[in-house]
């Protein structure tokens, strides 16, 4: 087996999707496309990235979506939610609820180890996707060329994204109307992407998918997985500044985000660039929802092209 072959082997080992240029794509030439790992957000999946690996494969990018630990084929399901019985999903505690963001880091850490010997690699974090790479990062400064925040959490200040949601720049998030019985009480942010109530499904589209239309939602809408562990959340994401805050960093702001609104957004990139100001953010910006690898897959693989 080449060694080509054998990485792009261990690299689908580890859970998620890998894309490259083949000899039927016409990618640029004349200079490396880049590396890309991309890190996937609350309830969310490698699977989600797929039209964004694809853009960014036809240019000649070598992309890895990764599979967060509960996620995608790792997902793991309250026999409530399977069965759909309402009254006991709002208490039957998370299969999940022992999930930590360590072991959300050990799984980038582990794919950025592999990826690093393919050439300068940029790390995409997506909404919780954010602790995962300032940690990541945080653990392997000189493996990673760059840190790109897509719409995600970055705790300076504060230690975790619970401190960030209590703050007025919060005031806008409808995130906690798609919640489902007590976090505390279950080990996890749950979500019942299977509802028959077509109420609640729009709900979920506006909060998570609000400039897609309901057709083009459907398909993100049955990816979903119900429970994101309490974990992550609640666990000190920040970086230091001889490690973390040494890494070439960009935010991608979306200013339709109903999760984490822009306002917010904002106040972590003037938090950062405070904290380490000779490494401040680039900043660019789509005027997108919170999920732009779903509504503007082109824009955004551009931004990100345009980083490697």
């Amino acid at each position: 087996m080449s060694r080509r072959r054998f990485q792009v082997a261990s690299l689908l080992a580890w859970g998620g999707t890998f894309a490259a240029a083949t000899s039927g794509a016409s990618p640029q030439r004349g200079k490396d496309q880049g590396t890309f790992l991309l890190v996937h957000g609350s309830w969310h999946s490698a699977i989600h990235w797929d039209a964004v690996s694809a853009i960014l494969a036809g240019k000649g990018s070598r992309v890895l979506a990764t599979d967060l630990p509960g996620h995608g084929l790792k997902a793991k399901f309250p026999e409530a939610y399977l069965r759909q019985d309402l009254a006991a999903l709002a208490t039957e505690p998370s299969p999940l609820k022992d999930v930590s963001l360590n072991d959300y880091v050990a799984a980038v850490v582990t794919a950025a180890r592999g990826l690093a010997q393919c050439g300068p690699l940029t790390v995409v974090g997506h909404s919780l996707g954010g602790l995962a790479i300032t940690r990541a990062a945080e653990a392997i400064p000189g493996l990673i060329h760059r840190l790109v925040y897509l719409t995600a959490y970055c705790p300076v200040r504060l230690p975790s994204v619970l401190g960030y949601a209590t703050l007025p720049e919060n005031a806008r998030s409808r995130f906690k109307g798609l919640l489902l019985g007590d976090p505390k009480r279950i080990g996890a942010f749950r979500i019942n992407s299977r509802s028959c109530n077509p109420a609640f499904i729009e709900e979920i589209r506006q909060t998570l998918y609000n400039d897609l239309p309901a057709q083009a939602f459907a398909p993100f809408a049955h990816s979903l997985t119900s429970d994101d562990p309490l974990l992550p959340m609640i666990t000190d994401a920040r970086g230091t500044r001889d490690r973390w805050g040494r890494v070439h960093r960009t935010f991608i702001r979306c200013t339709l985000d109903n999760v984490i609104p822009i306002a917010l957004q904002d106040r972590m990139i003037r938090e950062a660039d405070a904290f380490t100001p000779e490494n401040r953010f680039e900043v660019k910006t789509l005027d997108a929802g919170h999920s732009p690898f779903a509504s503007q897959p082109e824009q955004l693989a551009a931004i990100l092209a345009a980083l490697a």
